[in-house]
């Protein structure tokens, strides 16, 4: 009997397939539980996600390795589903990134995504970015490559050149990294539809669009960007941004009306949330063990 795919092969043959995968990003476990429990394919750890919900802050390299390492840890304890896990600029240089790369992927990472910005990086969609050298790029990504123990652990490699250089030399990095032993590309920030629609065709390697909602990028449907040729479709913060309206809506019903309904309009309702956390079985093992 032929064994099952594990998470890293099943993510390596999405990206191989080249259909456009959504792949939401979560920024804490309850999320990850709700991402997967609707049926997507992959889960995409979210950097920026975890800086806004767990510190408040915004995506400013106010996040460090451990941070990202927990959220990792739990997030794969809650789901079995792939995880690609944003890594920022690997956390240094590539003796840094080395060691990212061992501790991510012992915290549950099946991909780590690690970016060309000068450190302190920020939000792929704000100004003021800077890049490293491709150079230095390259041995960041040769260096992740060496760090993975296993042979189906993927390197994304992403490039937030497009904001500083011409879209030629954001392509000739991008085949750089490929060259370097990428397994997925991932160009941040284009701002036109003609670049989105030209880049599968001009380096041939699975690649990763990112579509921020408000973003610089324009908004594609993700059925367009698997024909043309996309593997993933990043949905990195549609999950946090539809968290924070629905707190926004749930507590100012609070506050003005002095009372909140049970209204699945408004609020999960209770039996959901506990389906969702697994509360059946914790309920089955009390049970078994005579708790």
């Amino acid at each position: 009997m032929t064994a099952p795919l594990s998470p890293k092969q099943r993510l390596r043959a999405l990206a191989q397939a080249r259909r456009g995968v959504i792949v939401p990003g979560a920024f804490n476990a309850l999320s990850a539980r709700v991402i997967a429990d609707l049926g997507f394919k992959a889960i995409y750890v979210t950097g920026a996600g975890v800086t806004n919900m767990y510190f408040g802050l915004p995506d400013q390299a106010f996040m460090g390795l451990a941070d990202i390492a927990d959220h990792t840890a739990r997030i794969r304890d809650a789901v079995d589903v792939p995880l690609l896990v944003d890594a920022d600029t690997g956390f240094g240089n590539a003796l840094n990134t080395y060691q990212t790369v061992r501790t991510l992927e012992r915290a549950g990472a099946d991909c780590i995504q690690i970016e060309d910005q000068v450190s302190p990086k920020r939000c792929g969609h704000f100004s003021g970015k800077e890049v490293i050298t491709a150079d230095e790029m390259v041995g960041k990504i040769k260096a992740a490559v060496d760090a993975r123990r296993d042979p189906d652990f993927l390197v994304m490699a992403r490039t937030d050149a497009r904001s500083t250089h011409s879209f030629e030399a954001t392509i000739e990095r991008a085949q750089r990294y490929a060259e370097a032993g990428a397994d997925i590309l991932f160009v941040e920030a284009l701002e036109n539809q003609d670049e989105v629609r030209q880049l599968p065709r001009l380096v041939d390697k699975p690649q990763l669009m990112n579509l921020v909602i408000g973003g610089k990028t324009p908004i594609f449907n993700a059925t367009e960007l698997g024909t043309l040729g996309f593997g993933f479709v990043l949905y990195a913060n549609a999950a946090l941004q539809g968290a924070v309206a629905g707190m926004q809506k749930a507590l100012t019903v609070l506050r003005d009306a002095k009372e909140v309904q049970e209204d699945p309009a408004l609020v999960t309702p209770f039996l959901e949330r506990q389906r969702l956390v697994g509360k059946p079985f914790w309920d089955a093992l009390e049970k078994k063990y005579g708790q």
